[in-house]
């Protein structure tokens, strides 16, 4: 049986050269970064080393960058704190937001702590600048904006830039989950004016369970884990050393070799949708997937002409042949409920039918293409 892996927006495989680096932190730099004795310095001195690189590369302070567990912890400690320290009164946001941030506006809105907002959509899932202007101008309250770059099911590109700018005219405060884009796509945090942004290094071969949130200098931010000093007071506990240490040789790798992997994946992606609408009539890529311009290189989000009593088994046909892809994002894979961001922009007869997500890497080929779109060619005349 084949094994090919087209899940990379879930996660994605991990570079030996990362594996390398951190099997040896574990082996020999096992020192407590807050010890003062040499052990400990070895290792704070690593950790300050890859705050600095991640912070040379995004055009940053080093002080403005602080590990976290992945994008989600990062996305929690912004909003919680904005709202809790900056006197953040109501948060604009979209629905189609990874659950990470719409889970927790949600609960701050709940308990009463915020006022909410939704930017309308267009057509293809993107906010609607407009309407966004409108909302800025609603009222006097202490504003926040949370809007991700890219849209981890549909691959959107949504412009920062603008909407940073936007709503900096209104002095309003801009986070962005830059989860799919950080590793991705350059960053500079002088030239877009945004306060937070959110990253995991699992999305750009990097280890699971480490991130970094960028919260820019004399934000007010306080810490949402107390117990210590560590990542200057934003988050007590004893750092994980090895994955921040994985962190920053993913982080350095993804940037070296961003061109030549750009090419790369953008010419895979190219090729998949050309196969699609050449083999499988009828299928349709949701959102902006399909348009190679305003989305992402990483992923297409494809819905299929199938019945639904007969879509309930091509993800377990597909998984059979040795092919990983996803109905929505990892963190929805288990739940009987169907996409919250294609619910936002399909019919609801579009709704009945598969959309699948499917999220190359460096290392896909164009062979894993063909044998993916063949079992779906293969299943679709069963």
């Amino acid at each position: 049986m084949k094994n090919v892996y087209l899940d990379n927006a879930a996660t994605t495989q991990v570079r030996k050269e990362v594996i390398d680096i951190m099997q040896d932190a574990l082996a020999t730099s096992y020192g407590n970064p807050s010890s003062t004795h040499s052990f400990g310095r070895t290792a704070k001195t690593a950790i300050e080393s890859a705050r600095k690189t991640i912070a040379k590369q995004m055009n940053a302070f080093p002080s403005e960058i602080i590990f976290t567990s992945g994008g989600t912890e990062a996305d929690n400690m912004i909003l919680r704190c904005a709202v809790r320290d900056l006197g953040v009164q109501t948060i604009i946001t979209t629905k189609i937001e990874h659950h990470a941030v719409l889970h927790t506006v949600e609960e701050l809105h709940e308990k009463g702590l915020v006022n909410l907002c939704f930017v309308n959509l267009n057509a293809d899932g993107n906010p609607d600048m407009a309407h966004l202007q409108t909302l800025l101008s609603k009222d006097d309250s202490k504003k926040l904006v949370s809007i991700m770059h890219i849209n981890n099911e549909i691959g959107n590109k949504v412009d920062i830039h603008a909407i940073s700018v936007m709503a900096k005219e209104h002095g309003a405060l801009v986070h962005s989950d830059t989860v799919q884009s950080i590793g991705h796509y350059e960053w500079d945090v002088k030239s877009t004016p945004v306060d937070f942004l959110a990253a995991a290094a699992h999305k750009f071969h990097g280890p699971k369970g480490i991130g970094f949130a960028y919260i820019r200098k004399n934000s007010g931010l306080g810490c949402m884990i107390s117990g210590g000093s560590q990542e200057r007071g934003f988050r007590a506990g004893t750092e994980s050393f090895h994955n921040i240490v994985g962190l920053e040789e993913a982080f350095v790798l993804a940037y070296k070799n961003l061109e030549e992997e750009q090419n790369y994946v953008t010419d895979l992606k190219q090729y998949f949708i050309q196969k699609i609408e050449n083999e499988i009539p009828g299928a349709r890529f949701n959102g902006l997937s399909g348009d190679m311009d305003n989305s992402t290189y990483t992923l297409v989000n494809v819905c299929l002409p199938v019945q639904p009593e007969k879509a309930l088994m091509l993800l377990f046909h597909l998984d059979i042949k040795g092919i990983a892809c996803s109905k929505g994002s990892a963190c929805q894979s288990g739940s009987d409920k169907g996409s919250h961001v294609l619910s936002e922009i399909l019919s609801e007869e579009d709704m009945k039918k598969p959309s699948l997500r499917f999220s190359f890497s460096k290392y896909n080929t164009k062979e894993n293409i063909d044998y993916t779109v063949g079992v779906l060619k293969e299943f679709m005349i069963q």
